[in-house]
Formats: C-alpha cells, sequence, structure tokens
C-alpha cells in the first residue's frame, strides 16, 4: 500500500497523479482497489475517479471498473511510437467537429450494429469505444456508409432479419433499403434523415483500407441534408480520404498485407477476401 509519505502533500494534483500511478502494470481496477493501493479514503478516490472519468482521463467499462482515458493513451502511444487507429481516428474527428462546429462519429460495423467513437461540438471531451453503446447500422449514416461497401451476405442476414423502425422516417423496406445502399455506393456517401431519431439528420462517407475494404465510416450530424451538403460534404470527403491514408500508412509499416490494427485492442484483424 502508498503511504501517506509518498502521496506528498496530499493535494488535488498529488492525489490524482497517485491514482494515474495505479494503472502503470495496465488493466483496469474498481474504486475498492484503488481506494486501497493509493491508500486514499474510498469517499475520496470515488469523487476523484468520477472526476478524471468526466475529462477523459480516465473511462469506465462493463465491470463497472476504471480503465486509463484515450488522452492518456494516445499520449502514450505518441511517446512509444506505437500505432492506434483509435487515435488516429480520434485526431481527425478532433479537427472536423472544430471546423463544421458539429457532431462527428467513427463507426464500425459489428455485425449489424455500429460501434462508434463521438465528438461532440464544442469543447465536450471526446469519447470512447468502451463509453457508447452500439448503434443500429441500417437506421444510422455511418451504417449505411458501411454497409453500402461490406460484402452482399452482410445485408443480406441483416434483411433477413428485419430492419426495425426507430421513426416513422426509418427505411424497412428491403426494396427501399437496397437502392438508398446503391446510391451511396454511387456517391460514396450515405444520408440519413430522422431515421433513427426524429430531429437527428447526418452524412457519413466510408474509409477503406490498402485493399480496397472498408474498414470503418465517419458522420457529421447535419440539420438539414439538402442544405448543407454542399458546405459538409467536402470537409466530410476530406476527413475522410485523410483518415483512410494515415490508418493505411500506420498499419503498412507495422501489419502484413491485408491486416488492420484492432481500433480497441491494438491486435491485428485479417480482412475478408
Amino acid at each position: 500500500m502508498v503511504s501517506d509519505e509518498s502521496i506528498g502533500g496530499r493535494t488535488v494534483i498529488s492525489k490524482t497523479a497517485t491514482i494515474l500511478m495505479v494503472y502503470l502494470g495496465g488493466a483496469s481496477h474498481s474504486l475498492t482497489e484503488i481506494a486501497a493501493v493509493t491508500g486514499l479514503p474510498l469517499s475520496t478516490a470515488h469523487r476523484l475517479v468520477r472526476e478524471m472519468a468526466f475529462c477523459g482521463l480516465l473511462e469506465r467499462v462493463d465491470n463497472r471498473e476504471y480503465r486509463v482515458g484515450f488522452p492518456l493513451r494516445a499520449i502514450g502511444a505518441a511517446a512509444r511510437g506505437a500505432t492506434d487507429l483509435e487515435a488516429e481516428a480520434s485526431l481527425v474527428l478532433q479537427d472536423l467537429s472544430h471546423t463544421l462546429d458539429a457532431d462527428v462519429r467513427f463507426g464500425v460495423l459489428r455485425d449489424e450494429e455500429v460501434e462508434y467513437i463521438e465528438k461532440p461540438a464544442g469543447r465536450r471531451p471526446i469519447s470512447t469505444f468502451g463509453q457508447n453503446g452500439l448503434l443500429p447500422a441500417h437506421a444510422t449514416a455511418m451504417g449505411k456508409a458501411l454497409l453500402a461497401f461490406s460484402a452482399p451476405e452482410t445485408v443480406r442476414r441483416l434483411l433477413l432479419c428485419g430492419l426495425r423502425a426507430f421513426t416513422p422516417h426509418t427505411v424497412t423496406a428491403p426494396d427501399r433499403f437496397r437502392h438508398a445502399l446503391a446510391m451511396t455506393r454511387l456517391s460514396k456517401l450515405a444520408v440519413v434523415r430522422w431515421e433513427l431519431e426524429v430531429g437527428r439528420s447526418a452524412l457519413a462517407v466510408p474509409i477503406f483500407g490498402l485493399d480496397g475494404h472498408v474498414i470503418a465510416a465517419v458522420e457529421v450530424r447535419v440539420e438539414d441534408p439538402a442544405a448543407e451538403v454542399s458546405t459538409v460534404y467536402p470537409a466530410l470527403t476530406v476527413a475522410g480520404r485523410s483518415l483512410s491514408r494515415q490508418l493505411a500508412y500506420a498499419n503498412a509499416a507495422c501489419q502484413p498485407r491485408g491486416s488492420y490494427t484492432s481500433l480497441r485492442s491494438g491486435a491485428p484483424i485479417r480482412q475478408k477476401s
């Protein structure tokens, strides 16, 4: 256990630093473990950990434990020269959100749903994959951008399960849905208007890997897709192409051709041929 002397002057900064030192070995820890290792009262550890999670320094995982948040992981990755695709995507989202003053998302396909990170407009911090739930691919712009360039079997499985209507505007008819995907393939732009939530619309572009497979999508929230496409689409396209290049170059340097780093764990993911 860390002694009171080792904690220093017991200032907020020293207590925060002591909590972060717990993660030198990696992994995740519960509040009880953090309090025990640092020697802090449980109530103090609870308050500080919650504040650190709110700022993004820590993030809560499913088992009620906390792990190091994205900003610190990004700093660590830069220091050791490691490739972190989540970090690469987050940098692009930061720039895109600032440029358009809009909510932006980066999503990857997980079966028939989309796992994503999000940068809200303004000064709010970017989220991580561990913070967000899954979104239905058929009712989101980033999901349609992914499905449009996925294997036909993926779309077929989705249609066999049926398309759930979240609002009166959700496209659920198979022929209309296939038409929407065909238009996305032609334009490389997915458009969704009020399909998941009434009042929420979005535009999205796909991101491709070295072998031409779609690996992710970037989405921007808009009020009126038709009116804003001329403004949003150029910035969205630049961001998508930039991220495609960054991910391709980063992975080409450290992975066999056709292999990409997991956005969550850093482990290689073999793309289907």
